[in-house]
């Protein structure tokens, strides 16, 4: 069964402004318009950037007439050439969520197709003034890495993912094509495709396998395979009348293919690493360009000679990092690297001779000979000679050497003389006048790009900090930083200093739920939300270091939701949208119903209202009223319960604690706990437990509206309880405390047992139809988005108008009020996407992308992305609820100085919410150890200036001792850290003598099992 799509909320914070764009991580991608002289690229940050070049591309790189481009390594040419304006920032886009590996132009330059490894190929047409966000036109199930297209005018693309796919896709909104599944028909377990390339008839495709693959782009039949590599085939040309394919591989060599025939005709070994990218734009690859892992860029010549091994090989350029892709245009050489930064490089005129081995046969040979030599140049004091046939000449210490096979003439000829001689009456077979000595050192003809287009430092890597609220992160500069996910303000800089060493310095000792998901893959901080775990963390409002403005005077052990408080306020321009929106209807309704209302003649009957279904109890249903699931965003269930023992007390192991009768605290029903089995619920009920923040217990159920018995109170459905149990509940409820004006207690029972009797709701004749009215309303409502929260509230509307025609309709939208939740002000360029997950392809769509400060005028859209659960939490304050995770302890006094807190069986394992503190433990322990007469721990009356438990008493854990304001998560999480329950000890600080004396006094009649030695 498919899994359904989901959707979830990712906000990126902003980093520090800077003029301009660009990239923030490396560039993977270039393209370039040569009528419009822009040039794309696409990097690792998911960004897609244009920029304008201000030069003319439209010359021919290769016509043997361009004037040849000046090189650092000739002074004579560099005086003479004119240095191109600079490049500049025309506009860029966040295109996708992951790195962007190939894009391409289509469709007269007017289209630019991107492929990324979030799983989408997307087309952008930036000169459209309709058309400026990048659509989505195909999806793999897993990275796509690479794109082809048979031609600038085409209107279709492939693209090739590591799903071991080959997909075709119409650019005017046909959809698929046609698909290519590679190990359709072999047992292939490296179907992965990383080249593309298409020309004509005749696609092919390369990968892991080391096999070139030959399709007909137009059935997906297989023509042939083409064997010889011996690693990963990364890049493919093909020629124009598709009789050549040229191929790169991590194997160091570029390969010449024949399709007919099906074999390798050459051989190229001029890279000494794995070879990256290919590049030509002649018709028949006689000039083509390469470049490698190690940076180098060469550009090969074999047009004037009979055998390619004998061309002309040069090292144009050498980059600091591997080069990704390598693009020309003009006299123009772009690389792109792991950098954010892009170079452009001068290109080189081949058509020029290759200088003689002048500097080397000074090295070697006597004065005779060099004079010799230099005596077959033309000499430079003729002007009118120089001028006639001087041109720059290329550095031999560039030049490569394109085949190891290739018997050179050098090694024949030893006299430099006679072999400098020959390579001068002969420039082109360059390899014949090179021999191994002089091919030990390769220096690049080019030392520095003429320009570099300056990227933007991004973010590496990232670590979250103990409190979930604060990532420190390490960008490209090498600078740390610390940002908080809650402000969305600028970062805390560290400057530059090791991550690992800034981590100890700002992280705290505490545990909170995991609520959102962080990453930095494409250079910025970027935090996912999603339902089924954004509500799960909450944090205390006095541990919360913000510059905040709190509306009221904060309560005691306040707590507040993260994932609901940031939602809030990252769509506060949308809330207050929708409540403006929300008036205006109301308003609106209500005047339609007035005119109705004018047209009704006079003295007509009344209209007929069906009275509500009353339950046996004069309960009546209210369908008008949301169901909430939490209720003022407190986590229910901060309670202590009583837990089943193990079966020996001498050993901790871990077992699942059982639920026994609970105690009463702080005007709270504490938790009923049964061993082996849950508390029994049925469909059309729902209990929300208490905790030591609420005022009382809340249970929410569609069949009684009236609230339900005490559940500690004796009842025929409850577990049996120990005798005396209702007398002490009933002075429980007037007793009073120190903290809550209520005492704690706790009941355990004698005898555990199943709960035989549960009585059913009978069945009432109007449960049919109130049904009825309901699926009416669920018809009514269809839209499973944010939109649908509108419709819901909308028809609560109509039902309100029904029932009081003439009165004032009151406003359904209820959000979250600065009361409840302080305001934050996240940065308005804060991003926002709405993403929706399609688990069967493997893929995540962008829905909506906006900001904060957009948010607001996006309305209509985030209408249609957005989720509904979204829409419930800023309209209604409804979020998903989940019983809070459970933490068992076991009490026990140290060293017996103190009264044991363990029931008549001996029990004392407990289990509470995973957020109570260790001071609410310890107001149990007082409770327990030092009753009062009557069952009343303080009265009304009683000294104010009492000490509280916490001044007198202390809890202690693996020797180490408990602050009162820690958790019980964090107590198992950094102290206790070993599986099992918790053993905690409680003990006096001496404050209070007297508790140890009065236990002194009582000798051993009432000694506590005491732990052995294991425990």
């Amino acid at each position: 069964m498919a899994r359904k799509t989901r959707r979830r909320i990712s906000y990126v914070l902003p980093l520090a402004s800077s003029a301009g764009g660009g990239h923030r991580l490396g560039v993977n991608g270039l393209a370039i318009d040569t009528e419009r002289s822009i040039l794309y690229s696409a990097g690792r940050d998911g960004l897609i950037c244009a920029w304008d070049l201000n030069i003319d591309l439209r010359g021919n790189s290769s016509d043997p007439k361009t004037p040849p481009s000046s090189s650092p390594n000739d002074p004579s040419s560099g005086t003479s050439s004119k240095r191109p304006s600079s490049t500049t920032f025309h506009k860029q886009d966040q295109a996708h969520t992951h790195w962007v590996n190939d894009i391409i132009l289509t469709q007269s330059n007017l289209a630019l197709v991107s492929a990324s490894s979030d799983t989408t190929v997307k087309v952008w047409r930036p000169h459209s003034e309709e058309d400026q966000i990048p659509k989505t036109i195909g999806l793999h199930s897993d990275y796509v890495k690479c794109l082809a297209s048979p031609g600038v005018h085409s209107d279709w693309v492939a693209s090739g993912g590591l799903d071991h796919k080959i997909k075709i896709w119409d650019l005017n909104g046909g959809g698929e094509r046609l698909q290519i599944n590679i190990g359709e028909h072999e047992s292939s377990v490296k179907g992965s495709v990383y080249a593309l390339s298409v020309r004509g008839s005749i696609m092919a495709s390369g990968g892991p396998e080391s096999i070139v693959r030959l399709w007909d782009p137009n059935s997906g039949k297989r023509i042939r395979n083409l064997v010889g590599h011996t690693d990963n085939v990364r890049d493919i040309l093909i020629n124009e009348d598709s009789s050549r394919v040229m191929t790169a591989s991590s194997d160091q060599t570029v390969k010449v293919w024949s399709t007919t025939a099906g074999r390798c005709l050459h051989t190229l070994s001029m890279h000494t690493d794995s070879v990256w990218s290919l590049y030509s734009d002649h018709p028949q690859l006689s000039v083509f360009y390469s470049s490698d892992r190690s940076g180098m860029v060469a550009k090969t010549d074999v047009r004037h000679s009979p055998d390619m091994d004998e061309g002309l090989s040069l090292a144009i350029a050498q980059e600091h990092n591997g080069v990704n892709k390598v693009i020309v245009s003009g006299d123009h050489i772009w690389t792109a690297t792991s950098s954010s930064s892009i170079n452009r490089w001068a290109d080189v005129d081949t058509d020029n001779d290759v200088q003689a081995l002048e500097a080397y046969v000074h090295k070697r040979v006597s004065s005779v000979g060099s004079r010799s030599v230099m005596s077959a140049s033309p000499s430079r004091s003729d002007p009118a000679m120089f001028c006639a046939t001087e041109k720059p000449k290329i550095p031999l210490s560039c030049v490569l050497r394109l085949s190891n096979n290739t018997i050179l003439s050098g090694q024949k000829f030893r006299d430099p003389e006679s072999s400098t001689t020959y390579s001068g009456a002969s420039p082109r077979k360059t390899s014949e006048a090179i021999t191994d000595q002089d091919l030990e050192i390769v220096l690049p003809y080019h030392s520095l790009p003429q320009e570099t287009i300056e990227g933007q430092n991004g973010l590496l890597k990232h670590v979250m900090l103990n409190d979930r609220r604060r990532v420190l992160t390490l960008d490209t500069a090498g600078d740390v930083l610390m940002w908080d996910l809650l402000m969305c303000d600028p970062p805390r800089h560290f400057g530059k200093r090791h991550l690992e060493d800034v981590v100890p310095e700002v992280n705290t000792v505490e545990s909170v739920s995991n609520w959102c998901g962080v990453d930095t893959r494409t250079g910025r901080l970027a935090c996912v939300l999603e339902e089924n775990y954004c509500f799960d963390a909450e944090t205390y409002t006095d541990e919360l270091d913000l510059d905040i403005k709190w509306e009221t005077e904060r309560k005691e052990d306040q707590r507040i939701n993260l994932g609901k408080w940031v939602l809030r306020y990252l769509f506060d321009n949308l809330v207050e949208e929708e409540l403006k929106r929300d008036i205006l209807y109301r308003r609106e309704l209500l005047n339609l119903e007035k005119r109705n209302s004018s047209l009704i003649r006079e003295n007509a009957p009344p209209l007929i209202q069906l009275p509500l279904s009353t339950l046996p109890n004069g309960g009546m249903y209210d369908d008008t009223k949301p169901y909430s699931r939490s209720a003022n965003g407190i986590t229910p269930g901060l309670s202590i319960g009583v837990a089943t023992p193990y079966p020996a007390t001498t050993s901790h192991s871990m077992q699942t604690p059982h639920n026994l009768a609970s105690m009463a605290e702080e005007k709270t029903i504490l938790e009923k706990r049964q061993p082996h089995q849950t508390n029994p619920r049925t469909s059309t009920e729902t209990q929300v437990p208490a905790d030591y923040f609420s005022n009382k217990p809340q249970r929410y159920s569609t069949e009684n509206l009236k609230p339900p018995p005490d559940p500690v109170e004796a009842s025929p459905e409850g577990p049996p309880q120990s005798p005396g149990d209702a007398d002490k509940e009933e002075k429980a409820k007037e007793g009073t405390s120190f903290l809550g004006k209520k005492k704690f207690r706790m009941n355990f029972p004698k005898k555990l047992g199943r709960s035989s009797t549960e009585t059913k709701p009978p069945v009432l004749d109007g449960k049919a139809e109130e049904s009825e009215k309901l699926e009416g309303k669920e018809d009514k409502v269809r839209e499973d988005n944010f939109l649908g929260t509108i419709q819901k509230i909308r028809l609560e509307y109509e039902d309100q108008l029904q029932q009081h025609p003439h009165r004032m309709i009151e406003s359904g939208m209820k959000p979250s009020t600065p009361i409840e939740m302080p305001i934050l002000r996240p940065s308005p360029y804060t991003t926002i996407i709405i993403q929706e997950d399609h688990p069967d392809s493997g893929g995540v769509a962008d829905l909506y992308r906006g900001t904060v400060g957009s948010s607001g005028l996006d309305a209509d859209l985030i209408e249609k992305t957005a989720p509904m659960w979204l829409g419930d939490l800023l309209l209604r304050n409804i979020a998903l609820h989940k019983d809070s995770p459970k933490v068992s302890f076991v009490l026990h006094p140290y060293k017996d100085r103190l009264p044991s807190i363990a029931n008549p069986e001996g029990n004392s394992r407990l289990n509470a919410n995973r957020m109570l503190r260790a001071k609410k433990i310890m107001a149990y322990v007082a409770e327990r150890i030092e009753p009062r007469p009557g069952g009343m721990f303080l009265d009304d009356g009683d000294d104010l200036d009492a000490m509280k438990p916490e001044e007198y008493l202390e809890l202690w854990c693996q020797n180490t001792l408990v602050k009162p304001t820690v958790t019980l998560a964090t107590l198992r999480a950094h102290i206790w850290k070993n599986g099992g329950d918790v053993v905690i000890y409680y003990k006096s600080n001496g404050r209070r003598p007297e508790l140890e004396q009065r236990m002194t006094k009582r000798g051993g009649d009432e000694t506590p099992p005491r732990l052995s030695e294991e425990e």
